[in-house]
């Protein structure tokens, strides 16, 4: 079998890829080697740059966002028990961000692709990736107990950092720059209504807290832990508890959050990882596959999107014209916005989490920084435009 673009994975980058692709005549295959039902239930990221809104809509895959999503104008960040408000849009010119769960952007993708896109194959183990630097790259993979190639114009890797398409560049050429952090976060889903209508990021002198949602009546809440701890040393009762500490101001000293039952429960490593080039030869990396960002800035997805909404354009552009510039600046491109997602990432991260080495002096410092961001209008700017999505491409 033979097609333009390969695509391995088939999580949100690989299935708007695909989106935009048959939206521009161009044919596709994807490779996703879980089976449908995990892929629609993977629990990731849930908020939604500008940019990424606008891209759904305009590769038609808005219709359920748009009536389930929920705007957000802001977020709240509390801090020395104070609590200030970042408004977007009258820092941005208009600029806001949707909070609607990954898994139901990727159930919203895979419907559209099964129903008029190209091929979908989920349990296709991809085994390999070959001749990146010739002209028809060949996927071998292993579908329904049958091996099977695919040979492709161009390779797509979507497959995330552990996947098989990131070895399709080789290691003479491909640098990994990378960064861990000394905490962890402890993320649940309850059910339980938010207390708030928009995210509230919290800085303590007992660590870092998020509240967010998935819906109106279903809350997603984080707290940082250490490196390696172990879920069940937290019972639902001790998470509400620590978390109404945490986000404890003096201004309203009953508010409580909504309790509610624990129906999911994971500690997530903070890691940053970027990998350059993201092309070698007619094989492109996308998302995971080539960059990580801690979630405190919620730039993993919105990354991803970029990274295909940029390729999409480059292919489109070669299949128009023949011309081959996009696709060459494609790395070049992508890097630039990832560097600056990761150095945002990086900056909410350390900004608002307490090291465990940390001393009081360097707990001033990150007082000061955050009554700059809450007292400055240039600085509150700069943070309000990176969280809801700088220009893409």
């Amino acid at each position: 079998m033979h097609t333009t673009v390969g695509i391995v994975g088939g999580g949100p980058a690989g299935l708007l890829l695909a989106r935009l692709l048959r939206n521009a005549g161009i044919d596709s295959v994807t490779l996703e080697s879980r089976d449908r039902a995990y892929v629609e239930q993977r629990q990731r990221a849930g908020i939604l740059e500008q940019g990424t809104v606008d891209a759904l809509r305009a590769a038609g895959a808005a219709e359920r966002m748009d009536r389930e999503g929920m705007v957000h104008h802001g977020i709240e960040l509390r801090f020395d028990r104070g609590l200030h408000r970042v408004d977007f849009p009258a820092l941005t010119g208009g600029r806001s961000v949707m909070v609607y769960a990954q898994t139901e952007v990727v159930k919203d993708l895979i419907a559209l692709q099964l129903a008029d896109g190209g091929p979908l194959l989920f349990g296709a183990q991809v085994r390999s990736v070959e001749g990146a630097d010739g002209d028809r790259p060949v996927i071998r993979y292993v579908h329904e107990g049958r091996e099977q190639t695919l040979t492709c114009d161009y390779v797509v890797g979507c497959d995330g950092f552990h996947g098989v398409a990131r070895n399709a560049v080789p290691e003479s050429v491909r640098t990994t720059y990378e960064r861990t952090y000394p905490y962890s976060w402890l993320g649940i889903l309850a059910e339980a209504p938010p207390v708030y209508d928009e995210l509230i990021y919290a800085h303590s002198t007992r660590g870092f807290a998020l509240a967010s949602m998935r819906s109106p009546a279903v809350s997603r809440l984080y707290l940082q832990v250490p490196n390696h701890t172990d879920p069940a040393d937290w019972p639902d009762e001790r998470i509400w508890d620590e978390l109404d500490a945490r986000f404890a101001v003096d201004a309203d000293p009953g508010w409580k959050l909504e309790r509610g039952p624990v129906s999911a429960k994971a500690v997530l490593p903070m890691r940053s990882s970027v990998t350059e080039p993201m092309r070698y030869g007619r094989v492109f990396l996308a998302g995971d596959a080539a960059h990580i960002v801690p979630p405190t800035g919620a730039k993993g997805l919105n990354l991803a999107a970029s990274d295909v909404i940029v390729l999409a354009r480059a292919l489109i552009h070669e299949h128009n014209t023949g011309s081959a510039e996009l696709l060459d600046a494609y790395s070049d491109t992508c890097l630039r916005r990832v560097w600056r997602a990761e150095h945002f990432s990086y900056f909410m991260t350390t900004t608002l989490h307490t090291d465990p080495a940390q001393s009081p002096f360097d707990t001033r410092l990150q007082l000061s920084q955050l009554t700059r961001l809450t007292s400055s209008a240039h600085a509150a700017a700069e943070l309000a435009e990176n969280y809801t999505g700088l220009p893409i491409g």
